[in-house]
């Protein structure tokens, strides 16, 4: 009897792989469409839940929306189901152990629909959780997170061009954030267009500028929202969405995984999702302990006197300040009064999150692989190896050596000539450590983050012009600051030096700088000067009352990323403010790579004209 059906199941399995064998092209074309349908739904399912969170619905309202929500739920549970049922060998190669949790978790969010509410439930935390709008929101939000990431990771494996494709996710992730933060909910008396835009691509570009007071104008669900779009903004939209893909799901295209591989600097792409979690982990790891760091540095008078408020407080600074984004939660921001008089600790662990932030995060995945290589040799030595064996001569390449070499030189003396210049003005009147403090401070903020310690109002004409060049420096490449970048300045610095030197090639550390990298270093200045111009230009014909000096340095601000301001972002017109708006994308996104998503063409190399000299002086 056992044999007997034990022979009837195998005909049955045989049976049914033979029919799906048959019609496995187009059960893959129907798969294809359903990726794409529940991608649409879930960009429907997110804007319904920040519908339904944002606004103070009637019950009729609600009820419109929570039918659309669940019309998304039973798509993802349809999808789910066809992939299992008709491409199932294709589904377990294809999804990892988190994804089955999530696909098994959306599932389990359709039983109430099937099942009514029982009178006396077997379990009842079970019950509570599955009839739960809660459990129902979070699953599905969760869920089309991650259908989102896969659709754009599918856009990447389509070989979409990738510039244009980070300028079309950061302008797309712009566009929410401004109507999200106009939503009643988000503000205390509400929020113009203009100023929603101009504070969502503050976020999105991890600027800072911002025409209101966060703290008067923003409800805590706002600052939750701003924060949101500031870690957004910070890691990359495509970094965000390669994690959520490429750790829930192993089956992206080759194509796809090259580039975000690019994108996070990994070496390998095999080494390609350890080092986006890592990342990950890291920035989180960080965040973390700078808000303990924070709260604990915080003084007795303080102006937030609750305990929650205090905890959201450290969260905000800390993840505001290692993303260099500028923005801070307080009235008067980092130059309040409570601060100031402090023991000035808030200042040492806040322009560390800085620092930290703007040293990029190729160099991040070196110390990782300088610190594995280290813990090998250790091990190596314990078992009693050969010293040899897990010796790596170049450890840090040299990315790391000049940002890191850059970087102590533009600090160390900016800090001296902060101080040479601000003793008797802004500084005046403080201790020997305040001052030395505050110089350190403020030797890291004007290059990314745009804290405020000293009103920069009152610097001198040479401190401002000081400001302006950090400013333009910035920090380090693909990190969360902004300007031309450390490794572009050390570039065209080592450039010149081969030049005055007679060297036809240019080097430091002894290594051979690409002339590739030479001559994209020196376009990114020049495209940064021209487009400081033409801003500074505009930005001062539309506000004619404003004084030049302010006007240029919100310019700066603006267009390098930083934050900075003089007092003058609330009273420009709303021209002046969607010209900034365009300033502060562009800075974000970089003009050099917009410019060569338009422009480049790989067909041109292909012809060599003869050389010629041209007369430079």
């Amino acid at each position: 009897m056992n044999q007997s059906l034990r022979s009837l199941r195998n005909r049955f399995v045989q049976g049914y792989y033979r029919i799906c064998n048959r019609f496995i092209g187009p059960l893959k074309r129907i798969r294809t469409t359903g990726m794409w349908i529940s991608f649409v739904f879930s960009i429907v399912c997110l804007a319904s839940l920040i519908l339904y969170g944002g606004f103070y619905h009637s019950e009729t309202n609600k009820q419109i929306l929570l039918n659309v929500i669940r019309l998304c739920q039973v798509v993802f549970a349809v999808n789910i189901l066809y992939n299992i049922i008709f491409l199932f060998k294709e589904t377990v190669r294809g999804n990892k152990l988190l994804k089955w949790i999530m696909d098994i978790a959306v599932l389990m969010s359709v039983l109430p629909m099937l099942y009514p509410h029982p009178l006396n439930p077997w379990i009842p935390i079970l019950e509570r959780i599955l009839y739960s709008h809660w459990f129902l929101f979070t699953v599905v939000g969760v869920y089309s997170v991650l259908e989102i990431s896969f659709g754009i990771l599918r856009l990447l494996g389509r070989r979409t061009n990738p510039s244009l494709l980070l300028a079309g996710s950061f302008l797309f992730f712009i566009f929410i954030g401004t109507l999200v933060l106009m939503l009643p909910r988000c503000s205390t008396n509400g929020i113009s267009f203009v100023d929603a835009l101009f504070i969502s691509t503050s976020a999105v570009s991890i600027t800072g500028l911002c025409p209101v007071d966060i703290a008067e104008v923003f409800t805590p669900f706002g600052i939750l929202i701003l924060s949101c779009l500031i870690q957004i903004g910070a890691l990359g939209v495509l970094t965000f969405t390669s994690f959520f893909a490429l750790f829930f799901s192993g089956n992206n295209s080759i194509y796809s995984q090259l580039m975000v591989r690019d994108m996070i600097y990994s070496k390998n792409a095999d080494a390609l999702l350890p080092t986006l979690l890592y990342v990950f982990l890291f920035t989180l790891s960080i965040e973390a302990l700078g808000a303990i760091a924070i709260f604990f540095t915080l003084p007795g008078d303080f102006p937030i006197p609750t305990l929650e408020h205090r905890i959201l407080f450290s969260c905000f600074q800390s993840m505001s300040a290692f993303c260099n984004a500028g923005f801070t939660w307080l009235e008067n921001g980092m130059s309040n009064a409570s601060l100031m008089e402090s023991n000035q600790m808030i200042y040492i662990v806040v322009g560390m999150l800085v620092f930290l932030g703007g040293i990029g995060f190729p160099i991040l995945v070196n110390f990782k692989t300088a610190l594995g290589n280290y813990v090998k040799r250790v091990w190596a030595r314990i078992m009693k190896r050969r010293r040899n064996d897990h010796r790596v001569i170049h450890i840090y390449d040299i990315n790391t050596k000049i940002v890191l070499v850059t970087s102590l030189i533009l600090t160390v003396t900016t800090i001296i000539l902060f101080l040479l210049f601000e003793w008797n003005n802004t500084l005046s009147g403080m201790s020997f450590g305040k001052k030395l403090i505050q110089a350190f401070f403020n030797a890291f903020v004007p290059r990314s983050s745009g804290f405020s310690s000293v009103n920069p109002a009152g610097f001198l004409n040479i401190t401002v012009l000081l400001m302006m060049i950090l400013m333009w420096i910035g920090g380090a490449s693909q990190s969360t600051a902004g300007g031309i970048k450390v490794n572009t300045f050390a570039a065209i610095f080592l450039n010149m030096r081969a030049v005055l030197k007679g060297r036809d090639r240019v080097t430091a550390y002894h290594r051979t700088i690409s002339e590739g990298s030479i001559r994209r270093a020196n376009a990114v200045v020049t495209l940064s000067i021209i487009s400081f111009a033409l801003y500074g230009l505009t930005l001062v014909a539309l506000e004619p009352e404003l004084s030049v000096r302010d006007v240029l340095f919100e310019t700066a601000s603006a267009i390098f990323t930083v934050g900075s301001s003089l007092g003058i972002t609330s009273d420009l017109c709303n021209a002046s403010k969607i010209l900034l708006c365009t300033a502060m994308f562009i800075g974000r996104v970089g003009i050099l790579s917009l410019l060569m998503g338009f422009f480049h063409s790989p067909g041109t190399n292909k012809l060599i004209y003869p050389y010629d000299n041209i007369i430079i002086n």
